[in-house]
C-alpha cells in the first residue's frame, strides 16, 4: 500500500472516531434521563422545561451557552432588585411605628411576618448575588461535569437557579399577609373594604398561575 493512501485512511478513521465521540458528548447522559419528579418540578421551575435535553445541548457550544448565561444573570439581577425593594419596605415598617391609628401593623402577628419578610429578602439578596457571581465566572465545561452525574451534584445546580426567586416569594407572601392581617383587624370600614378587594385580587392573580402552572405540568407529563 502506498504511503500517501495509508495517511488518508488513517485519517478517515480519525474523522469517524472524532465524529462518533462528539456525538456521544452530546447525547443526554443517562443520570439527566431519569430523574425524579422533584427533579423535573425543579427543572420546570428553572428552565421552563422538565427535561434537560435542551439545556443539555445548550452547554454543547460557547454561543449557546453564552445565551443561557445571560439569560440567567438577567433573571438573577430583576431578582435582586425585587429583593431590595422588599427588604427597604420591609424595614420601614419593622422599625417605624404605624402613623395611622387605624392601621396598626406592630401588633404581633403582623410585625412577625414583617420580620420574617426582612429576612427572607436578605436571604434572597445573598442568594441572588451568590448565583450572579457564580454564573459570571462560569465555565461551560465545568458546568457540564458539573451535572453530568446527576444526583445531589444536579439538584444543588438547580437549586441554585430556584433559591433565589423562592425566597423573594416567600418575602413576598409574609408582606401581604402582614398587611392583610393589619387590614382586617383595622377599625376602619373602609380599611376593611379595600383590604378585602385586595385579598380578592391577590387570590385571583395566585389562582390563575397556579391553574396555568399545573396545567404546564401536567401537559409535559403527558409527553414524557
Amino acid at each position: 500500500m502506498a504511503l500517501p493512501e495509508a495517511f488518508s485512511i488513517y485519517e478517515i478513521r480519525t474523522s469517524d472516531s472524532d465524529q462518533s465521540t462528539l456525538a456521544e458528548d452530546r447525547m443526554l447522559p443517562g443520570a439527566l434521563r431519569d430523574t425524579s419528579f422533584l427533579t423535573r418540578v425543579l427543572c420546570l421551575f428553572a428552565l421552563g422545561r422538565l427535561d434537560l435535553e435542551a439545556h443539555w445541548g445548550s452547554l454543547q457550544s460557547e454561543e449557546a451557552f453564552n445565551n443561557v448565561r445571560e439569560k440567567l444573570c438577567s433573571i438573577l439581577t430583576n431578582t435582586i432588585t425585587a429583593a431590595g425593594l422588599l427588604l427597604a419596605t420591609s424595614g420601614v415598617f419593622v422599625t417605624t411605628v404605624s402613623p395611622a391609628p387605624y392601621f396598626d401593623y406592630t401588633s404581633p402577628a403582623p410585625y412577625f411576618l414583617l420580620f420574617m419578610s426582612l429576612m427572607m429578602a436578605i436571604i434572597a439578596m445573598l442568594t441572588s448575588g451568590l448565583g450572579m457571581m457564580r454564573w459570571l465566572h462560569a465555565d461551560r465545561q465545568c458546568t457540564q461535569e458539573q451535572i453530568k452525574p446527576g444526583g445531589l451534584f444536579l439538584l444543588s445546580y438547580l437549586l441554585s437557579m430556584v433559591m433565589p426567586m423562592f425566597f423573594v416569594g416567600l418575602s413576598l407572601n409574609c408582606f401581604i399577609f402582614a398587611m392583610l392581617i393589619a387590614g382586617f383587624y383595622s377599625q376602619s370600614t373602609v380599611c376593611r373594604i379595600l383590604t378585602a378587594v385586595w385579598l380578592v385580587a391577590y387570590v385571583g392573580s395566585v389562582g390563575s398561575m397556579s391553574i396555568e402552572f399545573m396545567w404546564k405540568l401536567a401537559k409535559c407529563l403527558k409527553l414524557l
